[in-house]
């Protein structure tokens, strides 16, 4: 935990006592201005630490709600992974957690109509794992190369530096695999009515394995103790007008007065064996497994118990990635989970400088020593004196922990059946957005969504375009798409 350190004193940076830290020195003149001296150092530092504080915000999730607490083990899952959090009923390790939106920037209301992110950082015996997940079930692209223009969509527009209902249309009619993430996204799921009231997804398949070579594919949920709450659209405005830190004042002010938010953690499991049969592409990110045929497997409880000290030092300097896996989990064959665990470090490298594993925030709670990764910005420790740093050093010789402790080597993974990745759009991709809309979506729920769309859609300045809206979701259902046409034409009318 970083903790203040508070003074009795005022300093310079380096450790010089200030008898004063709010008047600049200064030759005064007669007419009553006066000269600022090159020779004050604390009005320099001052200033130039001022014009330096802020750093790149992130290109997305830019705006999030921090907290702390810990992962404790329920169920057993030894059967599945030899990971050492996960294993042991009544173990216990140290989470940081960070809750986002997605598009909007850092200073944004965060009521409004997006995805959340839900990073956790597991500080664990056996080095940091990371699961950087979302609030919805779907993501709104499998192919990692679509990723940048799909956010971009979401943004500014080039020219009018302003959100554009054209460009985020455009792609998504562009995009048709994405319908089904877009039936989550304008549901009321997509408002959220408090960050302790929504739950979490992996999207992507991982692999939990064992020392013995064995593994099994899992998607991991995280459900909210207290269930899932929105808002309705209306009320998301107003919030986001009247109350734009609703969500982030929610969240620390439930922790602050004791009432500590609970998730249960579950897995849905696929035997390597059992592959081929399973009735969708489990690499896809914009497909649910059928909970009848994959049930939930309980595992533990997340609970937040405390909020961060200070949220730039724990907060915004905190770095996820999907890539940050300790022993007993494997990325699996998603091609979306491949791209991700690149482009999480890489920009990490980019905002906080290519050591910022050593920032407190990040830090392991092991030992780390890898001694070919040295030097660079803002390399605070000893940086491994005078070890050798290249590889095979026989003056210096250096074992592999893991190897020698348990054993552990990749898995061998062999593919059978139907399980190729390919981005061509099918009838598939509008199965189960049809089956959500037929079968899950209650009448109400199915009035609220085709109000929250229409009002959106209504925005869309080129009429063809808007007819192509109406036929993406036609595809989902002929009569849905009706609706909307239907309800757009009453807004655009008046």
């Amino acid at each position: 935990m970083i903790v203040a350190r508070p003074h009795n004193f005022y300093t310079l940076a380096e450790g010089k006592p200030l008898p004063s830290n709010d008047s600049s020195v200064q030759v005064r003149i007669k007419q009553g201005g006066g000269l600022v001296l090159l020779q004050d150092t604390q009005l320099i530092e001052t200033l130039a630490h001022f014009f330096r504080e802020r750093i790149p915000e992130r290109v997305v999730h830019a705006k999030a709600i921090g907290a702390r607490g810990y992962f404790q083990v329920t169920h057993d899952i030894s059967d599945l992974t030899d990971a050492d959090f996960l294993n042991g009923i009544g173990k216990k390790t140290e989470v940081l957690a960070r809750i986002s939106t997605v598009g909007p920037e850092a200073g944004s209301a965060d009521t409004i109509r997006d995805f959340h992110g839900f990073a956790i950082k597991f500080k664990t015996a056996e080095g940091n794992n990371d699961w950087v997940f979302n609030n919805q079930p779907v993501f709104f692209v499998r192919d990692p190369i679509k990723f940048p223009s799909l956010n971009r969509s979401h943004k500014r527009h080039p020219a009018t530096h302003s959100t554009d209902a054209d460009m985020f249309w455009d792609f998504h009619v562009g995009s048709p695999e994405s319908v089904h993430a877009l039936m989550f996204l304008f549901s009321e799921r997509g408002t959220p009515a408090s960050l302790r009231n929504i739950n979490a997804y992996s999207g992507h398949t991982y692999k939990f394995t064992k020392k013995d070579g064995s593994f099994h594919y899992v998607r991991i949920h995280v459900h909210a103790d207290a269930g899932v709450k929105n808002l309705t659209n209306d009320e998301a405005v107003r919030l986001a007008g009247t109350s734009p830190d609703h969500l982030t004042l929610d969240m620390f002010n439930a922790i602050e007065e004791g009432n500590y938010p609970s998730y249960t953690v579950s897995v849905q499991t696929i035997h390597p064996a059992d592959v081929a049969l399973c009735p969708v592409n489990m690499f896809d990110m914009t497909k649910v497994l059928p909970h009848a045929r994959y049930p939930l497997r309980p595992v533990g409880k997340l609970v937040f118990n405390r909020n961060p000290i200070n949220y730039f030092s724990e907060i915004e300097q905190a770095a996820f990635s999907p890539s940050t896996m300790v022993p007993g989990i494997e990325p699996s064959a998603d091609p979306m989970l491949q791209a991700r665990m690149f482009a999480y470090p890489d920009a990490a490298r980019y905002r906080l400088g290519v050591n910022y594993q050593m920032l407190p925030t990040n830090a392991a709670k092991v030992p780390v020593y890898i001694p070919t990764e040295r030097d660079g910005f803002m390399n605070f420790g000893a940086n491994y004196g005078a070890d050798p740093n290249y590889v095979n050093s026989s003056v210096h010789p250096t074992g592999f922990h893991d190897a020698a402790r348990w054993g552990y080597k990749p898995t061998e993974e062999v593919l059978s059946g139907s399980v190729v990745f390919t981005s061509e759009i099918t009838d598939e991709d509008f199965t189960q957005p049809r089956a959500l809309w037929t079968n899950v979506l209650s009448k109400e729920e199915q009035e609220t969504f085709v109000k929250n769309i229409s009002g959106d859609i209504a925005a869309v300045k080129r009429d063809w375009l808007r007819e192509k809206v109406f036929d993406l979701f036609r595809r989902v259902n002929g009569s849905l798409g009706d609706r909307i046409e239907e309800a757009v034409n009453k807004i655009v009318k008046v």
